[in-house]
């Protein structure tokens, strides 16, 4: 079996890349390193490496953009098997796996002969995702982030109260969206966010669904209607915890595979960090799989329970 790790310097503090690559010069086991150096680099060493047949284990050394760029690159594919290395700053799928993920998933060799499992994807306009697509504030939250993250002296987390303010106080909370899922269909009304979950975690530890799994072939999806700046902030914290069944008249909930929603101007819509642009999306459960490996010790899985 081959085991590449592809590694994002960018992602995460400087010195992380020095200490993954001292840890990789440890292993009893033979692999080889790639680096990246901009975006779409981990897709296409990703789709390289497994053109050959052998099986194929891909450590995405990174944040969830660089696991998204992996996943996009092994899926459908039976030999290919992924993970993550948590080496950037938020690593929110990986967060399934438990408050101890970072040490767990810095085990390599734990995470080298540990068991794979076929997770979902999900399918947004051709762009696969494994963990959350948002589309409303928390989406433009999330996309502005990247703006702030490039001024001098602005930390990662004060770049994203900087764009909070920005979003929530300046710009304003709700936009028109159409929206179809199910039986739902909500034709261009004002909404605050749409969110559609294949894992749980998003936006730094938001937890929108904490029942949501990843291999269960199921979307679940959160509509929150127009809401007042004061409900926003009364609700958000709820709204992270997962509770959103205790507002039923502000957040209606769909468990499918497919939703649509479509404005007259640009939506931003971000699919596990990673931005996307336009006025119509469709975001279905995909065909195609991804394998993904994960120390023994460690599990995803809860029991399903109801939200309250």
């Amino acid at each position: 079996m081959r085991h590449l790790f592809i590694i994002n310097p960018a992602a995460g503090k400087r010195e992380t890349t020095a200490q993954l690559e001292k840890l990789l010069s440890k292993v009893s086991f033979p692999h080889e390193v790639a680096y990246t150096s901009g975006e779409g680099d981990a897709l296409e060493l990703t789709r390289t490496a497994a053109r050959d047949p052998e099986p194929l284990r891909v450590y995405a050394c990174g944040g969830d953009g660089t696991l998204n760029e992996v996943v996009n690159g092994a899926a459908g594919q039976d030999h290919v098997a992924v993970t993550n290395v948590p080496k950037g700053t938020g690593n929110d799928f990986l967060k399934i796996f438990g408050p101890s993920f970072r040490e767990r998933f810095y085990d390599l060799e734990a995470l080298a002969a540990g068991p794979q499992t076929a997770f979902d994807l999900m399918d947004c306009n051709g762009k696969l995702g494994i963990d959350v697509v948002c589309a409303g504030v928390d989406a433009r939250i999330a996309a502005d982030v990247h703006r702030y993250k490039d001024l001098r002296f602005v930390s990662g987390k004060g770049a994203y109260v900087l764009s909070l303010v920005e979003n929530i106080f300046l710009k304003g909370i709700n936009r028109p969206l159409t929206v179809h899922m199910g039986d739902i269909s909500w034709e261009n009304r004002p909404t605050a966010i749409l969110c559609i979950c294949n894992g749980r975690y998003y936006g730094g530890g938001f937890m929108p669904v904490r029942d949501a799994m990843p291999d269960d072939g199921v979307l679940d999806m959160l509509l929150v209607r127009k809401v007042s700046l004061p409900t926003f902030l009364r609700l958000v914290g709820k709204y992270a915890k997962g509770l959103y069944r205790r507002y039923p008249q502000l957040i209606c909930e769909y468990h499918g595979g497919e939703v649509t929603f479509s404005a007259p101007d640009p939506i931003t819509v971000v699919v596990d960090g990673e931005v996307m642009e336009d006025t119509r999306f469709t975001v279905r459960l995909s065909e195609r799989k991804v394998n993904f490996f994960y120390p023994e010790d460690c599990s995803y899985r809860i029991e399903k329970k109801i939200s309250t």
